[in-house]
């Protein structure tokens, strides 16, 4: 048998690291050719790490969320025949885990010091004739409350526990001697809410929990985008509402008449269209600003992300080259790029290279949202919810399927009467929908 080192694997794109974000096998495992043993994030994706031969895990090394440098080991296999490890090659071992300082001893009769305070008066001791259980007031043995101006037994740091807790130690039932009241008691009390058996009503019990989790994986990396966005870029948001009805209207008359083959239709790709038709007037929204060069990059390519909530969190899939693409074909790259986020296989082309994105909540929209902007893109259109509200036209109020577009742009690159004169360019096609579809 021999040894098999398994080392974090040179991405590419000149990734020099990446973070561990799940182990799939666990020490003790027997594993298969390229069975995948973990799973690691750069800025780019997420890669699987399979393994190379047949073995047994051995030994694995970062914990989920360690940040790991392109060469380390992170895997040690034990395999049929000869590894990679030579002979007497010195291996990270794991790291022990803390162990808890051991309580200390209690001292021996002849060594314990001599008391500094006359010791408080023993509780009397039972005679043989009676049982504990027999002088427990018959309250506790049912689990009600105590009769009125009875007063709870309990020690000084049950009653503690109990007042930093908010729990009336009246409402306890006590299993000690004599019914006195001990942490056992408090602990059952407060698993079930607050409620002993038997007794009408609930207690309400403040919670002093706390949980610690841990940012990892995608969700560190959206919190570092968004911090970056943030305090990178100053924010303008545009707020307009659109008339829907014209093209809500067309959509489901396409959605009826449409093949089999072809996908459903959604808002987004008559808004992707929209988009693509505006920057034609507007390049500057479509854009990448190096702050840190001073550069302002302006595509001629139209790559739209789209934001996507996933299970594990927000990703944005990238529609490439909408200029390029008509309404169906934008529906289906969406349809294809939404069914990968959601199983997490989009790859990195698919979540890459985005010059302006789209933000939807669908119908939990709301009425007006304030996007934060892709660092470094320069712009986002956000989406809010769709509904038929009352609109004046002429001499009446009319119902209108009515949306509101909430867009942030990058204030050192976008000028406010830039911004808006995009927002009413989009709004204008959205109403008319027909002009979507003219050629110039």
């Amino acid at each position: 048998m021999g040894e098999h080192v398994i080392k974090l694997p040179d991405i590419g794109e000149g990734v020099a690291e990446a973070e561990l974000t799940e182990w799939e096998v666990a020490v003790g495992d027997e594993v298969r050719e390229d069975q995948v043993l973990a799973a690691v994030m750069t800025d780019k994706a997420t890669v699987e790490i399979p393994a190379p031969r047949d073995g047994k895990i051995l030994w694995l090394g970062p914990a989920i969320g360690d940040v790991v440098a392109v060469g380390s080991a992170i895997i040690r296999m034990e395999v049929a025949g000869e590894g990679n490890v030579a002979p007497g090659e010195a291996l990270p071992e794991p790291e022990p885990a803390p162990q808890p300082e051991p309580a200390p001893k209690p001292l021996a009769p002849e060594a314990a010091p001599a008391p500094v305070a006359p010791a408080p008066a023993p509780e009397p001791a039972l005679t043989p004739a009676f049982a504990e259980e027999d002088l427990r007031p018959a309250s506790a043995e049912i689990g009600l409350p105590r009769p009125p101006g009875e007063a709870p037994l309990a020690s000084p740091a049950v009653r503690r526990r109990a007042m930093e807790g908010g729990i009336d130690l009246r409402r306890v039932p006590g299993t000690g001697p004599a019914g006195r009241i001990v942490h056992d008691d408090l602990d059952a009390f407060i698993a079930t809410g607050g409620l002993p058996v038997g007794a009408p009503g609930t207690a309400k019990v403040r919670n002093t929990g706390v949980e610690e989790i841990r940012v990892v994986g995608l969700r560190r990396k959206i919190a570092e985008k968004m911090a970056t966005s943030k305090s990178r870029i100053p924010h303008i948001t545009y707020v307009d509402e659109v008339d829907m009805t014209a093209l809500e209207d067309l959509r489901a008359k396409l959605n009826a008449d449409r093949a089999t083959e072809q996908p459903k239709l959604t808002l987004i790709p008559f808004l992707m269209r929209a988009m693509a038709r505006a920057i034609a007037d507007q390049p500057e929204v479509n854009a990448l600003f190096d702050d840190d060069a001073g550069i302002i990059r302006q595509h001629g390519a139209i790559n739209i992300g789209v934001a996507a909530q996933t299970e594990k969190g927000l990703v944005v899939p990238v529609v490439r080259h909408v200029e390029a693409l008509g309404l169906w074909d934008c529906a289906r790259e969406l349809a294809r790029l939404a069914e990968a986020a959601r199983e997490g296989r989009a790859s990195r082309e698919d979540l890459t290279g985005a010059t302006i994105t789209i933000t939807s909540l669908g119908a939990l929209g709301g009425i007006v949202t304030t996007p934060v902007i892709n660092h470094p893109e320069v712009a986002i259109i956000g989406v809010n919810k769709l509904a038929v509200r009352p609109v004046w036209q002429e001499s009446a109020f009319v119902p209108r399927k009515m949306m509101n577009l909430s867009s942030s742009f990058d204030h050192r690159v976008i000028d406010g009467w830039n911004a808006a004169v995009f927002i009413q360019r989009i709004k204008d096609l959205l109403e008319a929908p027909a002009t979507i579809f003219i050629d110039e």
